[in-house]
């Protein structure tokens, strides 16, 4: 595994800020009020899990699309994909506050494109979100010529998309490439010559999950 793709492992460097007023906070209130912190280091604790970031086993099946999240699969059709015009394959993962939030390549490919959306804060699991919720989009052509597009969606309690990116980078499958805070998705708009291999309702963990095959 390539370390590269796992900077702050653990824990992840966007959680540092949140983590630190948190036990600071928690430590103050014990020091002044003794049990009654108790809520305050759930609060700290709760903070702790939400920025995770573990590595992940990558498998090497040299057409699988990988999962670019951690979450349930709430979509698996044919749909639209308004960022590259064509019609595509659509699965979609939905994250809850208790996944890990990093974001990950599902694919080896070079980004084509970066397209970031402004937009709502609706319940990231319902399906209008993937368009009218803040939103970004990465175009990938993968090494072997396929068009993959993965859409970071912002959802009803996150309210900030990060992406460390550009058009022109070269991504690696499982490299972290985002975050997004508090409760999200993470659209995966395949060639419609892709073969799903998950279903509506089945658990995934961002990597190590292959959602379909090019």
């Amino acid at each position: 595994m390539n370390n590269n793709h796992y900077p702050h492992p653990i824990i992840a460097r966007e959680g540092w800020p949140f983590l630190t007023i948190a036990v600071v906070v928690a430590l103050l209130t014990s020091a002044l009020w003794g049990a009654w912190s108790i809520p305050f280091w759930i609060i700290a604790l709760f903070v702790l899990q939400f920025f995770r970031d573990p590595p992940r086993v990558i498998p090497q099946q040299a057409n699988a699309v990988l999962s670019p999240a951690d979450g349930r699969i709430v979509v698996v059709a044919r749909a639209h994909d308004p960022y590259t015009d064509r019609e595509a394959l659509k699965i979609s993962v939905f994250m809850n506050v208790f996944n890990v939030h990093s974001n990950r390549s599902p694919v080896d490919g070079r980004i084509e494109t970066v397209q970031y959306f402004p937009g709502k804060f609706v319940n990231a699991d319902l399906d209008k979100a993937s368009l009218e919720n803040e939103r970004n989009a990465l175009a990938i052509t993968t090494t072997s010529g396929h068009s993959v597009t993965c859409v970071q969606v912002a959802g009803l309690i996150a309210r900030r998309i990060l992406c460390y990116v550009k058009a022109g980078d070269n991504l690696a499958r499982g490299q972290r490439y985002g975050f997004i805070r508090f409760g999200s998705r993470v659209d995966v708009y395949l060639p419609l010559t892709a073969v799903p291999k998950v279903t509506v309702g089945e658990k995934v963990s961002a990597t190590e999950t292959i959602l379909a095959e090019l």
